[in-house]
């Protein structure tokens, strides 16, 4: 759903572009409180992960395709605030690095793609968390359907901004049915991928997710008749080597993940157009787009110029993508990070039980 120059008129692009940075600079005060020294690295693995499968573009319907957004899945592992940067840190790259999504919609990308779908998924989880048992499974339901209504909202969201402000004469009621319609499709596999990531990072290490953090109902006991809280088991002391071993392994693995999706298994994505390209095309809402100021980066249209082999060029772009993306985030995280312990109102304290 990556809207290009053209599409939207500058003085609505200009609004979108007012309201993403107020969204990015409420994120990064808010990311104080969730990234942590397991959380910030991860964080911008978890940015790097959505830039490799959002170039997986996988069939949905004839002639059509639809790729993951992101967004609920990087609010569910890293938290809200933070999810909403790991995208916006991907558009950005998508933008200047690969001509993808134009630069002067990048406010409307970023709101459209970054903070309705983490807003919404998110409430939409935790919503779900409340009324759910406690367990992984819950936590993998909610963030199936937190995922799957994310993208029509998005797609609804961005039919709105068309109304407002679209540079062709197309009946929005046509443009919402046309959108709505295929990213319900699209929606089902940014599910499908969100609960599969989610399920795995539970599986090995569940105090990593977010989202799933403080959802183990305490141990009741009896005592003369009446339940009370059991006290809290004192847990055993995990040597520091061996736990940064862990998170370098978790980190690890996901790198290599991202690396090889984007390197290899990129070149076998669907070549139909995404479903915003689609229906564009379809309805004639990209009449007046425009050509990309970043049209001729070396690495435009994800691809490595000079590079004739379609395979080994498509294969060093996503490689390079997921590279300059997971440096570029964890820079931002870190930084962030080390900003919330140089600021004690960040920082949570302990609360006496009585």
């Amino acid at each position: 759903m990556h809207v290009p120059d053209g599409f939207i008129d500058a003085p609505v692009s200009i609004a979108a572009g007012v309201a993403a940075a107020g969204a990015v600079a409420i994120s990064l005060r808010g990311a104080r409180r969730e990234l942590d020294e397991r959380t910030a690295p991860l964080a911008g693995l978890v940015a790097a992960f959505i830039f490799a499968v959002q170039m997986l573009n996988f069939p949905v319907a004839a002639g059509t395709s639809g790729h993951l957004l992101g967004g609920a899945l990087a609010a569910i592992l890293v938290g809200p605030y933070t999810g909403v940067l790991c995208v916006s840190v991907v558009l950005l790259m998508q933008g200047i690095l690969f001509a993808d999504g134009g630069l002067t919609a990048l406010g409307v990308n970023i709101s459209v793609m970054g903070v309705v779908t983490v807003v919404v998924a998110y409430a939409i989880f935790r919503g779900l968390l409340k009324v759910l048992p406690p367990t992984r499974r819950s936590v993998t339901a909610a963030a199936f359907t937190g995922a799957l209504l994310s993208v029509p909202a998005a797609a609804t969201v961005f039919t709105a901004i068309y109304a407002v402000g679209g540079t062709t004469d197309v009946p929005v009621g046509k443009v919402f049915t046309a959108m709505v319609g295929v990213h319900v499709l699209i929606g089902i596999g940014e599910a499908a991928i969100t609960a599969a990531t989610v399920g795995a990072v539970l599986a090995v290490r569940p105090d990593l997710v977010h989202g799933a953090r403080g959802l183990t109902a305490p141990l009741k006991l009896r005592v003369a008749g009446e339940l009370v809280d059991a006290p809290a088991a004192v847990p055993a002391a995990v040597p520091a080597p061996a736990a940064a071993r862990s998170n370098r392994t978790v980190w690890a693995t996901g790198l290599v993940t991202a690396l090889v999706l984007a390197g290899f298994v990129s070149f076998y994505a669907s070549a139909s157009p995404d479903g915003l390209e689609k229906v564009a095309a379809d309805k004639g809402i990209d009449q007046k787009v425009e050509e990309h100021a970043a049209a001729g980066s070396p690495l435009a249209d994800y691809s490595v110029k000079d590079v004739t082999d379609a395979r080994l060029s498509g294969g060093l772009a996503g490689v390079i993508g997921v590279g300059v993306t997971v440096v570029v985030g964890t820079g931002i995280f870190w930084t962030v990070r080390r900003r919330r312990a140089q600021d004690p109102a960040a920082t949570p304290t302990a609360t006496p039980v009585a």
